[in-house]
C-alpha cells in the first residue's frame, strides 16, 4: 500500500506538471500517448487502493486561469469527457449507458472530436456578452475581445434568451500553412497556434491567426426548443453557429463502429486536427436522467484514435541539396510508427528552426504527423542529456565540396557550374512539360549533357549541335534532330511557362500564371517590389521575398539575359474575356477521369476564370475527382457547389455552343 501511494504521488506530480505545460503554457513536454499512459496508471492505482489524492488530475478538468486575464464563472459547469480506446472498452460503455437508461438499442450520435481549445460563449438578448476558456470547468479565463476576432463566432443571434454555448476553437491546417508561408517564426502546429492566439492578451495577435470555431453543445438555455442532438445542432445552425459537417448515428456497437471507421478514413483529408470521435446519447431528456460523475457526463464518451504525436530520438541531421542550391536540414530519427507507417525522417526548416526548437543530435524530440507524409519535429522532449551533440551546419556542399554561403535564414551552394546534382535538377526542371516543354530532354539526358557536353545551365542547351548530340549514348540522327527541333520550338513560349521554368522558390505554375497576367512583361516583374507583389491575392511576403531575391542575384539575371539573347521569347499572357467562367474562381481537387490538374486549370483560365489553390467564400464552385481531400471537405462545410469533370466540361461546351 505504501509503495502504491508513493507511486501515485509521483504520478500526480508528473501529470500536473505536464498538464500545466500543455493547458496553461501551451508548450507540451510529453506526447498525448505518454500522458494517457501515466493517467491510466494513476486511475488503476486509485481503483486498487480506494484512495484519490488531493490534487489528482482525475478530480479536476483542464488547467487554472492564467494571470493577466479576468476570471469568469461559467453559468453551467463545463464537463470533461470520459474516453475509450478500443472496441472492447466501447462495448463496456454501451452496456453501462443501457443499464442507466433502463433499455437497450439506444440512439447514439457521433461527431468529430476536434483537437483545439474549448470556447464557452454567453449571449443575452441576442448579443455576445462573454467568452471564456474552460479553465477548471467552473471558472475560466475571460477572452471576449479575443473571441470577437473569430469570424465563426456570431456577435449577434436571433435567439433572445440567456444562452451559453460550447465549442472548439481551432486553426485550419490550410490557414496554418498559409500563415507559416508569411511568418518570420513559423507556428509549430494547429492546436498550439489556436490556443496561443486565444490566450494572447493582445487581440490583434488573435486576429492575425484567422482562427475558426465549431460548436456542439448548449450549457444554459431557458425552455430549450429541441429534444435530441440533431435538433440541438439545427438550433445552433439556425442561430449562425458553425457546427461539425459530420453527424453519424447508430444503435449498438456494430453501427457505431461503422461510423468510427468512416471518420478514421476521412481524418487524413480533413482541414483540421481531430483526435477521436465523440459519441453521445441523442435524447436530451434521457441525458438528464443519466446524469454525471464527478468529472464526466455519463451519456457521452470520446473514442480516441491512436496518438499522432510521439517522442523519439533524433539520431542525426543531414543537409539535402535542392535545384536552387539551397541546403535543407533533414532529421533522421529512431523509427516510430504512425498508424502502421514507420517513420524514420522528419522535417526541419533551417538553422533558425533548429535553434528555436533547442534540439541536438542524440536528444529526445516529439514529432507530430498531421496530413503530411513526413512529420515535423515540434521541439525537444525533456531536459538535455549526456551524449548530445550540437547540430553543426556544413561549411561545404555535401555534393561538390564548394563553400556554403548563408543568404538570410538559408544556406546555399553557389557552385552553379560544377555542382552536378543541382545543375541537372535545374536543367530537367527547365525542360519539363509544365515549364518549357522540351520533348526528349529527360533527367537522364540532362545528366548526359552535363557529363559529356559541358551543359551547366539552361542557356547552354540552345548552343548544342547535331554532332554533339549524336555523340551521346542512345542518340542517333533522328533522335538528335527531334531534340534540336524541340529546343527551337521552345524559344516561343508563354511567359508563365518561362517564369515557372526559372525555378524561383515557391513559384509554381499557378503563381507563375498569376504573375504573368498581373505584370504582363518580364521587365515589369523584374522591377517589381515587395509591396506590388504582396498586393496580389495569393502572394504573401515569403513568396514575394523569394521573387525579389531571385531577381536580385547577379547569377540569375545573367542566366535570364543569356536565354533572351539566344532567342527565347516569353509572350505576354492575357486573361481571356467573355468566357464561360469570366470573373469566377474555381478550385480543382482530386484526380479527374480524363483531365490532368494542369489541363483543367488551363481550361479555367482559357474560359476567363481563375484557378485557385484553396477554397474560400469567393470560390464559385469546386471540381472534385477521385480521392478529393480537405478542399472538398471545406467546400462542403462552406456550402460551395461541388461538381464533377463531366459537368465542368458541359458548362464550358454549352457556352461555346451558344456563342
Amino acid at each position: 500500500m505504501e509503495n502504491a501511494v508513493s507511486r501515485m504521488e509521483a504520478l500526480v506530480r508528473r501529470l500536473n506538471e505536464t498538464a500545466y505545460a500543455y493547458y496553461v503554457l501551451d508548450n507540451p513536454v510529453i506526447s498525448d500517448a505518454q500522458w494517457d499512459q501515466l493517467y491510466d496508471e494513476l486511475k488503476k492505482l486509485e481503483a486498487e487502493t480506494g484512495t484519490v489524492l488531493e490534487g489528482s488530475p482525475t478530480r479536476r478538468v483542464g488547467g487554472e486561469p492564467l494571470p493577466g486575464f479576468q476570471e469568469h464563472r461559467h453559468l453551467s459547469r463545463l464537463w470533461s469527457m470520459d474516453k475509450v480506446q478500443s472496441l472492447e472498452e466501447l462495448d463496456a460503455w454501451i452496456a453501462r449507458t443501457e443499464k442507466l437508461a433502463g433499455r437497450t438499442e439506444l440512439q447514439y450520435y457521433l461527431e468529430y472530436k476536434f483537437d483545439g481549445l474549448t470556447l464557452n460563449l454567453t449571449y443575452e438578448n441576442g448579443l455576445l456578452t462573454q467568452a471564456a476558456t474552460r479553465g477548471n470547468g467552473i471558472v475560466g479565463e475571460s477572452i471576449l475581445a479575443q473571441a470577437r476576432t473569430i469570424h465563426t463566432v456570431p456577435r449577434q443571434i436571433p435567439y433572445k434568451g440567456l444562452l451559453e454555448v460550447q465549442g472548439e476553437c481551432i486553426m485550419r491546417l490550410s490557414t496554418l500553412k498559409k500563415y507559416n508561408q508569411h511568418a518570420k517564426e513559423p507556428l509549430k502546429n494547429a492546436r498550439n497556434a489556436a490556443a496561443g492566439a486565444l490566450r494572447n492578451l493582445d487581440p490583434a495577435v488573435t486576429a492575425s491567426r484567422h482562427l475558426d470555431a465549431f460548436f456542439y453543445q448548449i450549457g444554459t438555455i431557458d425552455n430549450p426548443p429541441y429534444r435530441t442532438q440533431p435538433e440541438m445542432l439545427n438550433f445552433l445552425r439556425e442561430n449562425g453557429f458553425q457546427v461539425s459537417p459530420y453527424l453519424g448515428s447508430g444503435r449498438g456497437r456494430e453501427e457505431l463502429e461503422k461510423c468510427i471507421r468512416e471518420i478514421e478514413q476521412q481524418r487524413p483529408t480533413l482541414d483540421w486536427l481531430i483526435d477521436g470521435v465523440v459519441i453521445k446519447v441523442g435524447d436530451t431528456a434521457l441525458r438528464e436522467q443519466m446524469g454525471y460523475t464527478e468529472k464526466f457526463p455519463r451519456w457521452a464518451v470520446a473514442y480516441k484514435f491512436p496518438a499522432e504525436e510521439y517522442v523519439t530520438r533524433l539520431n542525426r541531421v543531414t543537409w539535402e541539396l535542392g535545384r536552387t542550391g539551397k541546403l535543407t536540414p533533414l532529421a533522421h530519427v529512431e523509427p516510430v510508427s504512425f498508424y502502421g507507417v514507420t517513420v524514420r525522417r522528419a522535417t526541419l526548416n533551417n538553422l533558425g528552426d533548429i535553434s528555436r526548437k533547442d534540439i541536438a543530435e542524440g536528444c529526445q524530440v516529439w514529432i507530430r504527423r498531421s496530413n503530411d507524409v513526413i512529420p515535423e519535429i515540434m521541439g525537444r522532449a525533456g531536459e538535455p542529456g549526456p551524449g548530445e551533440k550540437p547540430i553543426v551546419p556544413p561549411d561545404v556542399c555535401p555534393a561538390c565540396g564548394a563553400p556554403v554561403v548563408a543568404r538570410g535564414a538559408h544556406l546555399f551552394c553557389m557552385n552553379r557550374v560544377s555542382c552536378k546534382p543541382q545543375a541537372v535538377a535545374r536543367i530537367s526542371h527547365f525542360a519539363s512539360r509544365d515549364a518549357m516543354d522540351i520533348e526528349g530532354l529527360s533527367e537522364k539526358t540532362a545528366g548526359q549533357c552535363y557529363d559529356q557536353l559541358g551543359v551547366r545551365e539552361a542557356p547552354d542547351l540552345y548552343a548544342l549541335t547535331m554532332e554533339q548530340l549524336c555523340s551521346l549514348e542512345g542518340f542517333q540522327e533522328k533522335k538528335a534532330r527531334n531534340l534540336l527541333n524541340a529546343l527551337e520550338k521552345s524559344k516561343s513560349c508563354a511567359m508563365d511557362a518561362f517564369l515557372y521554368s526559372l525555378g524561383i522558390p515557391s513559384v509554381g505554375r499557378k503563381t507563375a500564371r498569376d504573375l504573368a497576367e498581373t505584370f504582363g512583361t518580364l521587365e515589369a516583374l523584374r522591377d517589381a517590389g515587395q509591396e506590388e507583389l504582396t498586393a496580389m491575392p495569393d502572394v504573401g511576403e515569403i513568396v514575394a521575398g523569394n521573387i525579389t531575391e531571385f531577381f536580385s542575384f547577379p547569377e540569375n539575371l545573367k542566366m535570364v539575359d543569356r536565354l533572351l539573347s539566344l532567342g527565347v521569347r516569353p509572350e505576354p499572357v492575357q486573361r481571356p474575356r467573355g468566357g464561360a467562367l469570366e470573373g469566377r474562381t474555381v478550385v480543382i481537387t482530386g484526380t479527374l477521369p480524363t483531365l490532368s490538374r494542369k489541363q483543367a486549370e488551363d481550361l479555367v483560365a482559357e474560359n476567363g476564370g481563375k484557378a485557385a489553390g484553396s477554397v474560400s467564400k469567393k470560390t464559385a464552385f469546386v471540381v472534385a475527382g477521385e480521392a478529393a481531400g480537405s478542399k472538398l471537405t471545406k467546400a462542403q462545410s462552406l456550402g460551395i457547389e461541388v461538381i464533377d469533370e463531366a459537368e465542368f466540361l458541359r458548362r464550358i461546351q454549352a457556352e461555346a455552343a451558344g456563342s
